[in-house]
């Protein structure tokens, strides 16, 4: 059995003709005739009285009015589809760094929610470097997270560029610097991230790369948690650049140009390759790369 089957059937009980339910279908009698049959083969009943002029059966009867709320079914799910074509709606799982998270996506979600309020997202805040692998084994949708390497099995765009810079508290002995190098640092006391994070990774190949031994004396899982500690002088912290912006425009952090760090990070939005988009999905994904960088790193 399938719809045009049952569309037929619908047609013939209103013109009472197989010619007539033909024309308007534009299908010839004999594939009318041959539509009707193999409903009727199908469920071992004759559906249709052939003679003229052509009426139902009592058991034709019942089979129309199961078939009109079939059809009247259909054309419900036609109509939905076509809402979702026409009004994107749906629910996205989203991954990606707790910095991102309060720093980032409040102003990017507050357009994108005023825009689609029939999109819902959920916030999934994790270490940075578990961003890529939520989305590859699809524990979530999208993620927004560093883009350190390719993967051929995840899809990236980049967003906007980051950095990373040391940053004390107000009462820290270096606390007048704005610059510094890195050899400075071999004694410090560091508050770093924990070592499962990109930033991490980073900064152990910088000290790495220069021979530094760091005096860490606290490990925090992530950079809003260090910021916490740099501000009450517990020791001094590299982290992201975009992370520290409200900190440093009420002062409780001060940020110190370390040279040997001036790269740029770049910022994407990453989901599996291969896997069926949504509408909700497509249309979260176009307005983020539409969005111009200063969206996402201004300090407003």
């Amino acid at each position: 059995m399938n719809i045009s089957q049952l569309e037929t059937l619908l047609t013939i009980s209103k013109t009472m003709s197989f010619r007539k339910a033909g024309e308007l279908l534009n299908l010839t009698q004999p594939a009318v005739s041959a539509q009707i049959k193999s409903l009727e083969d199908e469920f071992k009943t004759i559906l249709i009285d052939r003679n003229q002029p052509v009426t139902l059966t009592d058991h034709g009867k019942v089979f129309l009015e199961h078939a009109e709320r079939m059809l009247a079914i259909v054309d419900e799910l036609r109509l939905k589809l076509d809402d979702l074509n026409q009004t994107p709606q749906g629910h996205i799982l989203l991954g990606t760094t707790s910095s991102i998270a309060i720093q980032i996506l409040p102003r990017v979600l507050s357009y994108f929610q005023n825009q689609y309020p029939f999109i819902k997202i959920t916030i999934h805040t994790m270490p940075s470097s578990q961003v890529m692998t939520s989305v590859e084994q699809g524990t979530v949708d999208v993620g927004i997270t560093y883009i350190t390497e390719k993967n051929p099995s995840i899809s990236s765009s980049v967003l906007y560029y980051d950095s990373f810079h040391l940053v004390v508290s107000p009462d820290h002995p270096m606390s007048n610097l704005r610059h510094t190098t890195v050899d400075k640092l071999k004694n410090l006391p560091m508050i770093m991230l924990a070592p499962d994070t990109l930033g991490r990774r980073f900064v152990d190949g910088l000290f790495k790369q220069y021979n530094i031994q760091p005096n860490i004396v606290m490990e925090l899982s992530s950079s809003e948690e260090v910021k916490r500690m740099v501000e009450i002088d517990l020791g001094a912290a590299i982290i992201s650049r975009l992370s520290i912006a409200t900190e440093l425009k009420l002062g409780s952090l001060k940020m110190i140009k370390v040279n040997e760090l001036e790269t740029s990070h770049p910022v994407g939005v990453v989901y599996k390759s291969g896997r069926y988009l949504n509408t909700a999905m497509r249309q979260f994904l176009s307005d983020l790369r539409g969005m111009p960088e200063h969206q996402f790193i201004s300090s407003e």
